[in-house]
């Protein structure tokens, strides 16, 4: 099985300004990947999550003519400790005034749309607070969102959850890696390990619950069955996107201009 590559996605790093103006009139939405650098166990690179959620991100920029931002490498992943090497974290304040940072860029440079995806669980609650605070600093002006890859449409997330609850290099992940970029993936080295969090009333950083970095049998791990979850994901996230280049709010600019404001 081949790598997928890509080609025709419509990624901003490779256009000079011009370009970028001309794909912004055509289609006034701004695609950001959100990733990470951490460990992922014995046997997937730590750019694991930047992969996933830029991989998604141009494929449905294939099929939508939307586009992609370069993809944000450096988020929160401090669960992870500096148990295992490999993990290159910001803290939630800093990570929280990128996004507020490029935002802000991105407003004052004609977009007016913008939408985060992101592939890394750790980076959750800080990008809700910034969309929370962006959609009101920038209202009438902007309609922004996240979207987590891996809760994108229906059964997704229960694949992703099917061998680990709090799931980490785990079967699902393995199975993206397999199909996007097998060439970094050492399945010769991978150990599972169980999840530990069943019943748990606390919440434990990674160093507290895993061995290895792992939680879940990425050692059941096939191209062919990542393959086939990338298909779904794609298929959920242009649907998305889709809709997101013609929504409006839903109640008129009488309703709430006017009431804008900063945190």
């Amino acid at each position: 099985m081949v790598a997928p590559t890509f080609a025709a996605a419509v990624r901003l790093e490779f256009l000079p300004w011009p370009e970028v103006e001309r794909v912004r009139e055509e289609k006034n939405l701004l695609l950001v990947p959100v990733g990470a650098t951490e460990q992922h166990g014995p046997h997937l690179p730590i750019n694991t999550d930047t992969v996933i959620g830029e991989r998604l991100c141009w494929a449905a920029s294939e099929k939508t003519g939307v586009a992609v931002a370069p993809g944000m490498a450096y988020s929160v992943s401090a669960g992870h400790t500096p148990k295992w090497a490999g993990t290159f974290t910001v803290g939630h304040e800093a990570f929280l005034a990128v996004v507020r940072d490029f935002t802000a860029w991105a407003v004052a440079t004609g977009w007016k749309r913008v939408v985060f995806l992101n592939a890394h669980l750790g980076n959750d609650a800080a990008l809700r607070v910034a969309v929370d605070q962006l959609r009101v600093k920038f209202l009438g002006r902007l309609q922004i969102g996240v979207w987590n890859s891996f809760t994108l449409g229906e059964g997704i997330w229960d694949e992703f959850r099917s061998d680990a609850e709090d799931l980490h290099a785990n079967r699902g992940e393995t199975d993206l890696m397999l199909y996007l970029s097998p060439e970094t993936v050492r399945m010769e080295a991978v150990v599972d390990d169980e999840d530990r969090t069943g019943g748990t009333v606390f919440s434990y950083p990674v160093a507290q619950t895993s061995l290895n970095g792992v939680t879940g049998r990425p050692s059941e791990g096939t191209a062919d069955a990542g393959e086939a979850l990338f298909g779904k994901m794609v298929g959920a996230l242009v649907d998305k996107l889709e809709r997101a280049l013609v929504e409006e709010p839903p109640l008129p600019e009488g309703e709430w201009e006017g009431y804008d404001f900063e945190f």
